[in-house]
């Protein structure tokens, strides 16, 4: 309960702050009962650009505060205004810090402020310009009149550009001031990041122990350019065929995700590093038993300290496209057959198969075959052989169903594969 002559800031009503506050809020009332569904267009543009600019000015407001909050601190004997923010506001430690960090930043600079205060610069853009000028400030090159003029340009872009867009700029803008002055030092800042990337590229692996594996990491720049691109090429066929199919879009990352796995699956075992003489080979340990089931398990690797379990019918898919070697044992554990090194239909195989098949072989689907997979009728974990005769055009997703318990699938008169799920 709010005590008698106070309003919920705490303040009375012949407080003019308090007053004009409660102003604003109620006018704020009257549009949001108001219902979008039925204002012109004309009517949604304007309230988007009042709030785009009510946005910047709110937070002009809540920076200029949050500078001189040190009563706050004060009050609570905590360190800062964050230890205030996060009880009574409910703002994470980590978001009011570095709210009070910018505001800090945002008061060094009069030309950031009157932007933020006149709604011409949104707080991204703030916090663009002040990182940007805290680096020209720690630049042993740059001087006070650097700053000055780096200032009044980047507050100036920032009326006509995007916080991503500034951000590049801001980049080069010692560069844009003085060419002759700049452009060698930033090459060699370039080359000392790129350095340091380098010393930073890393990356994780680790079983999530759920069928899933979980890696992160990090790359530089050109490196990370490229995996990116890769990765894109092997994801946006799968876009574009479902849009063209009108069925929805399953979430980027997904679709990223499916990219990065292909782009695995068509790696060229002969092109990878030796390691003993030998090709990077994946193996797999199945016993007899488990090879005849259908719902059969393997061993991806020598054993379960240092591999992972997989079904039978994944090891059958992989010796369509990787190089595997599988170790067949007998219910002793006695090898009874180290297999011979599958290998990948031979380029000039696939393109016979192209000329021949146009497409993905399943019924009823169009995947062009440059997104699909050269598959063994017979599985060449079960003697197939690497032929024409045997080979057929499956894009990824009939390609799975082919190794799939839950399916069965038969070659019709005219070529193509019909699968039908199991009863």
């Amino acid at each position: 309960m709010l005590e008698h002559g106070t309003n919920y800031w705490g303040t009375s009503p012949g407080d003019p702050i308090g007053t004009e506050l409660a102003a604003i809020d109620s006018s704020f009332e009257k549009v949001l009962a108001a219902d979008p569904l039925y204002w012109s267009a004309a009517q949604k543009k304007m309230v988007l650009a009042w709030l785009e600019r009510y946005d910047a000015r709110q937070a002009a407001l809540r920076l200029r505060v949050l500078a001189v909050a040190g009563d706050l601190a004060e009050e609570s004997g905590a360190k800062d205004a964050s230890t205030w923010m996060r009880a009574e506001l409910r703002v994470d430690k980590g978001a009011a810090r570095a709210q009070i960090k910018l505001a800090a930043q945002v008061a060094k600079h009069d030309l950031v402020a009157a932007g933020l205060a006149a709604g011409e610069i949104s707080q991204d853009k703030a916090r663009v310009v002040t990182k940007t000028l805290a680096d020209i400030e720690a630049n042993p090159i740059a001087t006070t009149e650097d700053l000055i003029l780096a200032e009044k340009l980047l507050v100036d872009y920032a009326t006509r550009l995007t916080a991503k867009e500034l951000q590049v700029v801001g980049r080069r803008i010692l560069a844009e001031i003085d060419p002759a002055r700049f452009e060698d030092a930033e090459a060699k800042a370039l080359l000392a990041e790129e350095e340091r990337a380098l010393q930073k590229t890393a990356l994780r692996v680790w079983n999530n122990g759920d069928g899933t594996i979980g890696f992160d990491g990090v790359l530089p720049v050109s490196i990370g350019a490229r995996f990116k691109t890769q990765v894109e090429a092997w994801a946006q066929p799968r876009k574009q065929r479902l849009v063209a199919k009108g069925a929805p879009l399953p979430p980027w990352e997904r679709l990223m995700g499916q990219g990065f796995a292909r782009l695995l699956e068509t790696i060229d075992p002969d092109a990878l590093p030796h390691h003993g003489g030998d090709a990077t080979v994946v193996n797999v340990v199945i016993s007899l038993e488990e090879l005849r089931k259908e719902l059969g398990t393997a061993m991806l690797g020598f054993d379960e300290v240092n591999g992972h379990t997989i079904s039978a019918a994944e090891a059958r898919k992989m010796a369509c496209n990787a190089t595997i070697i599988p170790w067949v044992l007998g219910s002793d554990g006695q090898v009874l057959d180290a297999g011979r090194s599958s290998r990948f239909f031979q380029p000039i195989q696939r393109k016979a198969l192209r000329l021949q098949q146009k497409c993905c072989q399943a019924e009823g689907c169009d995947m062009p075959p440059e997104w699909c997979d050269a598959h063994h009728l017979t599985a060449w974990a079960l003697g197939g052989k690497t032929d024409l005769k045997d080979g057929v055009l499956l894009c990824p997703h009939h390609h799975r169903l082919a190794h799939a318990p839950g399916y069965t699938h038969e070659r019709l008169p005219d070529g193509t594969i019909r699968f039908t799920r199991r009863p």
